[in-house]
């Protein structure tokens, strides 16, 4: 998978490239087994900081999205519907964790004058997306 990062978003570069590969696993791109690229090599083609891409592969760790270890890198360790019940099962913290993220997404479309309507619609084309690239083998 191809990540693509930008350096003048006001999104921090570890959260980008965190984003890039979630999204790569929620469309298939990025299956369980794929190998990432190492962090100095992911550094040295973007022009940043090994801490930053670091960073960036930590939260994904701590997600349970990727592991590493010494031999094989960073490989994703799991997929959409790819995990045991025990696996998928998000503590009350990481599931509120999660639905604040939701929360600040969802209150930037109102913010900005979107209809709630317009905002889930919005949602529903985006999970349908990742639903169409993961039938077609994470082609998008």
């Amino acid at each position: 998978m191809q990540i693509e990062i930008d350096p003048l978003s006001p999104v921090p570069l570890y959260q980008q490239l965190r984003d890039r590969v979630v999204e790569g696993i929620a469309g298939g791109t990025l299956r369980p087994g794929d190998q990432l690229a190492p962090v100095r090599q992911l550094a040295a083609r973007f022009g940043i900081n090994v801490a930053t891409v670091s960073k960036g592969y930590d939260l994904l760790r701590a997600e349970g999205l990727v592991r590493s270890n010494r031999s094989a890198g960073s490989v994703v360790a799991r997929g959409p519907r790819s995990a045991t019940a025990e696996e998928a099962a998000w503590s009350s913290a990481d599931r509120d964790a999660w639905a604040g993220r939701l929360a600040t997404v969802l209150a930037e479309g109102v913010a900005q004058g979107e209809q709630d309507e317009t905002i889930v619609a919005a949602a529903k084309e985006i999970l349908s997306g990742f639903a169409a690239q993961r039938r077609n083998g994470g082609e998008r």
